[in-house]
């Protein structure tokens, strides 16, 4: 038996895949460990996890804007916290937030064998990262250096969107090593007994979180079709105008969600995205933060023909237009369904936990 220290941060689309990859080594006789901010301790002890707070960091809230983000990225005190646990938990491996920079730096200087978590498109944050390098040594942080240390970069995700993928190369937890895991919820081929459309944007409150849910609810009104809402936390029914005709939730599972439906219409999120493809389900992205991987997420899925993209300022008209286009697009749910065959095919939460088993006795 091994002991794993998965270290994260408050975000919306990291929390999947880490609960994921942790409950697998558990359910392979681990112990696991999550350090990460008070705010997720709920969500981490409900899905049987062992969690402890940043003791430094207690009340963390991410504010909306590219700086507070950057202020996560280097945050040392979270390193300090991290490194603090782990004289008291002694771990065989620590699998790091990908953009937990910071902490990376802090225990590759200290020889401590870890693994990066990707949460998204590897290629964006491969772009991202460099980018980082170019301000990092403002702060004393190195980011190539981490990152080619990794053992290995494991990627909650696919190598593309195009299906059938290239053939993987044995999984592998030597240095450096990028391994695709696949998607991080259960899926089937979704088979709607009727045209349903599923509408689900951010649990963040971007700045325009609020009018992009009106238009798009404003867009399904006459929509001859059943309609799904799942509003999340971050914005509340009193909010908008919501049509009759629309069925809210506060939330539900993907594998609950997606079978039953013929489209998602979201925000880009990536697990968000890659849970409904692998189900089979075409995406419409409207992106809610340009300097996000929210952008190049809608392009990578207009790109592989499996849905389109569009402004989030699109008026309703022209929304309700392309959800219609969509739903009537057989060759895109043929390639859609021909894509979730292939997702499926990684099971990625045991191919995570392979992987991240091999990097406990290299």
């Amino acid at each position: 038996m091994a002991r794993f220290v998965f270290v994260t941060w408050d975000g919306g689309g990291n929390r999947m895949p880490t609960i994921a990859i942790a409950r697998a080594l558990q359910q392979r006789g681990h112990d696991v460990l999550v350090l990460g901010h008070d705010s997720q301790a709920e969500a981490y002890r409900e899905a049987g996890l062992a969690f402890t707070a940043y003791p430094s960091r207690l009340g963390f809230v991410l504010d909306a804007g590219p700086l507070s983000l950057l202020r996560l990225v280097f945050d040392h005190r979270i390193a300090d916290d991290a490194v603090s646990l782990l004289v008291d938990f002694p771990a065989d491996v620590v699998v790091v937030d990908c953009l937990l920079v910071g902490v990376l730096d802090t225990l590759d200087r200290m020889g401590r064998r870890y693994a990066v978590l990707e949460h998204t498109l590897h290629g964006f944050l491969v772009s991202g990262m460099r980018a980082l390098g170019a301000i990092s040594w403002v702060r004393g942080v190195r980011v190539a250096a981490p990152r080619s240390h990794a053992m290995p970069i494991v990627v909650a995700s696919v190598p593309d969107l195009t299906a059938p993928f290239a053939v993987q190369p044995p999984l592998s937890a030597s240095p450096g090593a990028v391994v695709y895991a696949g998607a991080m919820t259960a899926a089937v081929a979704a088979s709607p007994s009727e045209p349903t459309v599923v509408l689900s944007l951010s649990t963040f409150r971007f700045p325009d979180l609020v009018a992009t849910w009106q238009r798009v609810l404003d867009a399904a009104e006459s929509l001859d079709a059943r309609v799904v809402a799942t509003l999340g936390p971050a914005v509340s029914v009193a909010e908008l105008r919501i049509p009759r005709t629309v069925e809210v939730r506060e939330w539900m599972p993907h594998h609950e969600l997606f079978p039953s439906s013929s489209i998602l219409v979201g925000h880009g999120g990536h697990g968000t995205t890659l849970a409904a493809l692998a189900h089979g389900v075409p995406v419409l992205v409207l992106p809610l933060d340009a300097t996000s991987d929210q952008p190049r997420v809608g392009r990578a899925v207009a790109r592989a023909g499996v849905g389109l993209t569009m402004s989030r300022r699109s008026d309703p008209a022209a929304i309700r237009a392309t959800v219609l286009a969509l739903l009537g697009d057989p060759a895109i749910h043929d390639r859609a369904q021909r894509l979730g065959e292939a997702v499926r095919a990684f099971d990625g939460p045991a191919r995570a936990a392979e992987v991240l088993e091999m990097s406990a006795v290299a």
